[in-house]
């Protein structure tokens, strides 16, 4: 029997240039050390971005996050790129995945480069220029960021359970990992790459992407641009004790961007749709994020049919009470017809006339 690789096509192709490019970025760093190069402190940069030598090698904006440092980074990257991959191209489509990592992967590198040329401008120092900006971390807090509007109750149990942390809070805590490692260790480009991912993944799920609308209580289209749910603002991405100062700060700053024509307000219409949607998610019972694998034929598709149809029918349910409600409003009482509350005066006189005969 032929081994069947259960992987989707976009998230197979990610994971070889991941492999590959990690490979050749090995090699050349070798290659470039052992020769006695003198360029060696620009590392590679026709693979991995140097923002001093960026314009000459503009392909690096995307090649970069695939070519991991290490072997232990590369494991890292392959895991997340593999079930994260997997579950969001399933979720999304091909094509709506391929523009999420496109978005991300360029929006990241280049804001990063922009950063690190601006930093070196004002501190004049070499190693700001010449850093490497590489790896996947920016996709990993983006991934991260897609499961918090996706899964946001979903329970990953760690040590045989011992451990339990819901999806929600993984941003927060890989942020938070990465900004300490980056003021102790001095690992500054991961963390300023991970705030960069989470920033535009968030920016673009919460204002652009387009997606169905699943609640069906949208009236003006069967399309929704942005979540403008609240479980998905930027204060819930942080722990309850901080979401009044974090909502105060987001809000003024969203506030700016409304006033400057960048952003537009949500409606109240959209506010409530977002909800739903997120509510309708959550009850439809979505696929664990580990066991999207079906060890037998067509599971995934009848799980697929399963959630749309749980959310049909919450759709329909919700409609029908709607309707319901409608009809039991009580309304101006009619007037009941003359022909029932007066006789006809004919029909009077008939009846009499038939006693009259009757009685003869």
């Amino acid at each position: 029997m032929a081994l069947r690789i259960n992987i989707p096509p976009l998230t197979r192709v990610i994971l070889v240039l991941l492999v590959g490019f990690s490979v050749l970025y090995q090699a050349a760093s070798y290659r470039q050390y052992t020769s006695g190069d003198s360029q060696v402190r620009t590392g590679v940069p026709w693979i991995a971005l140097t923002p001093q030598l960026s314009i000459y090698y503009p392909w690096a904006y995307v090649t970069s996050t695939f070519a991991e440092k290490n072997v232990l980074t590369l494991l890292i990257g392959a895991a997340t790129l593999f079930y994260g991959g997997k579950y969001l191209e399933r979720a999304w489509g091909s094509a709506e995945f391929g523009k999420f990592l496109l978005i991300v992967v360029l929006l990241s590198n280049v804001v990063a480069s922009c950063l690190y040329v601006l930093l070196f401008a004002i501190t004049r120092a070499d190693a700001q220029a010449w850093v490497s900006l590489q790896g996947s971390i920016a996709l990993q807090a983006a991934f991260l960021v897609a499961f918090k509007q996706l899964v946001p109750e979903h329970t990953v149990t760690i040590l045989k359970g011992i451990i339990k942390i819901r999806v929600k809070h993984f941003p927060a805590i890989f942020l938070t990992a990465n900004t300490i490692s980056g003021v102790v260790f001095g690992t500054h480009v991961a963390a300023v790459l991970s705030w960069l991912g989470f920033l535009t993944s968030w920016t673009y799920l919460r204002f652009y992407k387009k997606q169905p609308d699943l609640s069906g209580t949208n009236t003006g289209s069967t399309t929704l641009q942005g979540d403008a749910s609240e479980t998905f603002a930027f204060a819930y991405f942080w722990p309850d004790i901080v979401h009044g100062p974090v909502a105060a700060v987001s809000d003024s700053i969203f506030n700016l961007l409304v006033a400057a024509r960048i952003f537009t307000p949500f409606s109240a219409e959209d506010i409530q749709t977002s909800n739903d949607q997120a509510n309708a998610r959550g009850e439809a019972g979505l696929p664990s994020l580990l066991n999207q694998g079906n060890r037998r034929g067509g599971s995934g598709k009848r799980e697929e049919a399963e959630r749309r149809r749980a959310l049909a029918l919450k759709a329909l349910d919700q409609r029908l009470q709607a309707a319901t409600a409608t009809r039991q409003q009580p309304g101006p009482s009619a007037p009941m017809p003359s022909s029932v509350g007066k006789a006809n005066p004919a029909m009077e006189a008939a009846t009499d006339k038939k006693d009259d005969s009757t009685m003869v």
